[in-house]
């Protein structure tokens, strides 16, 4: 005569989470490795079109200028006095960074000249001006 060997009627058939867990994390660390974070000046500007625009890829550091004459980095206000302070701090971490400066068309030129120089008096050299194509 055989036996048969069977578990109890009883017992509840559970499932294992542990994986299903471990690659959720996974994924989720995966994302976040991978993931581009994008910087923003703080501002919103209406910029300038020019026929010649060429796209750039994300500089390591975005200046906002808005029509107002305001001065934006970081998402804060800062002064024009500050402005190479900032660029020298940023400069210094990344050297190989470039800067964007996104002025509103309606700025004036000289604020815009005024941030222009003192990211070049900062050792910056790699300096973009935002526009828009047409």
């Amino acid at each position: 005569m055989r036996h048969r060997h069977s578990r109890p009627a009883t017992a509840v058939e559970t499932i294992n989470l542990t994986p299903l867990i471990d690659m959720v994390f996974i994924l989720l660390i995966f994302f976040l490795v991978t993931a581009s974070f994008t910087k923003e000046s703080g501002i919103d500007v209406d910029r300038p079109i020019a026929q010649t625009a060429a796209r750039e890829e994300q500089g390591s550091m975005i200046i906002g200028v808005s029509k107002d004459g305001e001065i934006w980095i970081d998402q804060q206000k800062i002064d024009m006095r500050a402005v190479r302070a900032h660029v020298e701090h940023n400069h210094a971490q990344n050297p190989e960074g470039t800067i964007i400066i996104l002025v509103d068309q309606n700025t004036d030129t000289g604020i815009t000249v005024g941030v222009l120089d003192q990211v070049r008096l900062a050792g910056v050299s790699n300096i973009s001006i935002a526009t828009a194509s047409k």
